[in-house]
């Protein structure tokens, strides 16, 4: 009976966090700007066992647009218990090859809408008495690979601009739980749909498709649930976000060199 707001949940792990929350009996407000793909999701939830769903075409690094959705939102549902700001896009490419407008694009969508979604529906969680913030980084947020500055630079963000607002919420005594969650490799669209700069974008796409995505949205989503309802500060998603995180704490700032000197073997072999 609880009210959730998902971003991006056309696909992938938005998508599976509907299904799960609706599941679970949920109130949902979707929204991405994949029209088709959010109905789909829609008719899952709603089959699921949402309780409502509501969805809207939002892009999420527009502020106007955002504020007009947020207020639609808390009106229609009479306010707001989770917020989880899902959206999120990739571009690929050394930084000498990347433009401005990709990074404007990849910063608005993954770094200010985040902070969109936060500013917009953190006053009506606190006022809920039981809210709770999710924000999905990446295991990008906690170790750095070359051709990702642009990336690792909005998931680290995200990460900062997290644990900052948790410390917030525990400083003010405010009931609101906050929840930054690292992923590895999940199968969603997200290398596909990417910008590719300087290198093939098919032959990108097939390689994390088939080497480095494992795991399923629908497990992804279980493992995010489980952390949230523990009220847990970091959920590390997959055995390659725990194996690479250990290991970059262990090297310390070291593991930049073993990074770049795999990158280089890897360039060299093709």
């Amino acid at each position: 009976g609880k009210a959730a707001v998902i971003t991006g949940a056309a696909s992938g792990i938005g998508r599976a966090l509907a299904v799960d929350l609706g599941g679970r009996g949920a109130l949902l407000a979707l929204s991405d700007v994949d029209v088709d793909g959010l109905a789909e999701t829609a008719s899952l939830a709603s089959a699921a066992g949402a309780r409502a769903v509501r969805t809207d075409r939002l892009d999420v690094a527009d502020r106007t647009a955002f504020g007009a959705y947020a207020a639609a939102v808390v009106e229609e549902c009479g306010g707001l218990n989770i917020l989880v700001n899902n959206a999120g896009v990739s571009v690929s490419g050394d930084v000498v090859d990347l433009s401005y407008n990709d990074l404007d694009w990849i910063v608005g969508i993954n770094f200010w809408g985040v902070v969109h979604g936060t500013k917009e529906f953190l006053p009506h969680l606190i006022a809920s008495g039981d809210g709770h913030v999710v924000t999905i980084s990446s295991l990008f947020g906690l170790v750095s690979m070359p051709g990702q500055a642009a990336y690792n630079a909005t998931k680290y963000a995200v990460r900062g601009f997290t644990e900052a607002l948790r410390e917030e919420m525990l400083t003010a005594g405010h009931p609101v739980g906050v929840t930054v969650v690292h992923p590895g490799g999940i199968k969603t669209a997200i290398a596909r749909n990417g910008r590719h700069i300087g290198e093939d974008s098919e032959e990108a796409a097939r390689v994390f498709d088939e080497k480095l995505a494992r795991m399923s949205p629908e497990r992804a989503a279980e493992i995010i649930v489980a952390g949230v309802l523990a009220d847990k500060a970091r959920v590390l998603v997959g055995i390659d976000a725990h194996a690479v995180h250990q290991v970059a704490k262990l090297l310390g700032s070291r593991y930049q060199d073993v990074v770049a000197l795999g990158a280089r073997r890897r360039r060299a072999a093709r």
